[in-house]
């Protein structure tokens, strides 16, 4: 099991983007199996009126997803095949959405490496509630690139 402190070693995001909490099982080079506690407390809550209503507090799925992609991307970086630097997401495909996602629950991702090339992983898997399916992903293409010298800021004259 890798805590909360492992997980931000592994993973470049920093809070309120950092969405995986644990990771329970991990084959390197093969599979993971982590989770993100969904809480009302989160930033993405915070422009709804009080009193929402509990049914129309549904987590983005954009968050699921890239919840999801974040457990990859620590499969990724166990599996000690690819450059360390920058992950960016370069497809998906297949993608369903089963249900909502609401606050109290824990998301389970479980992501699996199903082909390697090069700086590229391409995966699969799912996100579940409870051992239901909330979010499929067919096929998630990853591409690492190396970290490079940070950019000018805009209007610096270069």
């Amino acid at each position: 099991m890798i805590e909360l402190d492992g997980v931000r070693r592994l993973l470049p995001r920093r809070r309120p983007m950092l969405l995986v909490d644990r990771v329970l099982d991990v084959v390197p080079g093969e599979r993971i199996v982590a989770t993100k506690a969904v809480t009302c407390n989160e930033p993405w809550y915070a422009r709804l009126p009080e009193g929402t209503p509990a049914e129309r507090l549904g987590y983005p799925t954009a968050l699921v997803i890239e919840s999801w992609g974040q457990a990859a991307g620590i499969l990724a970086r166990l599996s000690g095949e690819l450059p360390e630097g920058i992950m960016l997401l370069a497809a998906m495909n297949d993608v369903a959405v089963h249900r909502t996602v609401l606050p109290g629950v824990l998301l389970e991702h479980r992501a699996r490496i199903v082909r390697s090339l090069g700086d590229h992983l391409i995966f699969e898997g799912e996100s579940l509630v409870d051992g239901d399916a909330v979010v499929s992903i067919g096929r998630m293409v990853m591409a690492f690139r190396p970290a490079g010298p940070p950019l000018p800021p805009c209007g610096d004259g270069h």
